[in-house]
């Protein structure tokens, strides 16, 4: 299951995704809009700005919006930086790799098998699909 950071990281980037002009949105709008705790979702929006999803503006007409297109965001990247690993096992992980301490051979492990085959699904969708398909 995703995280509550997760799912709502994603919430609040759909929502950035949604605004017509790009225009910098208040953390307050997002909150409300998306029922996010405002101190939560002022972490997450940190995170991603240190990332570059994101961009903000301080001042009167400030607030954050995307730093690049919602075409361009796939959700794989999205869920990898909140996340972390897409993958069930570390030794399924393609970023995050490490060996199972249980297991003497992976090559003929099954689990290993079908977590890899479970991974590759899962990545083929979320690769393909972007920010913009949330809208």
């Amino acid at each position: 299951m995703l995280s509550k950071k997760t799912k709502y990281g994603l919430k609040a980037m759909a929502y950035l995704a949604r605004q017509e002009s790009n225009k910098p949105v208040l953390i307050g709008q997002i909150s409300d809009v998306e029922s996010i705790p405002k101190k939560f979702l002022e972490a997450i929006l940190l995170d991603l700005k240190k990332i570059g999803f994101v961009n903000s503006k301080q001042g009167k007409g400030g607030g954050y919006y995307l730093a690049r297109p919602a075409e361009e965001i796939s959700l794989a990247s999205l869920i990898r930086v909140l996340e972390g690993p897409i993958a069930l096992l570390p030794c399924v992980s393609k970023n995050y790799y490490e060996k199972c301490d249980d297991c003497p051979n992976e090559g003929v492990c099954q689990l290993n098998k079908v977590m890899t085959e479970l991974r590759d699904s899962t990545l083929e969708i979320l690769e393909n699909k972007s920010l913009a398909s949330l809208r």
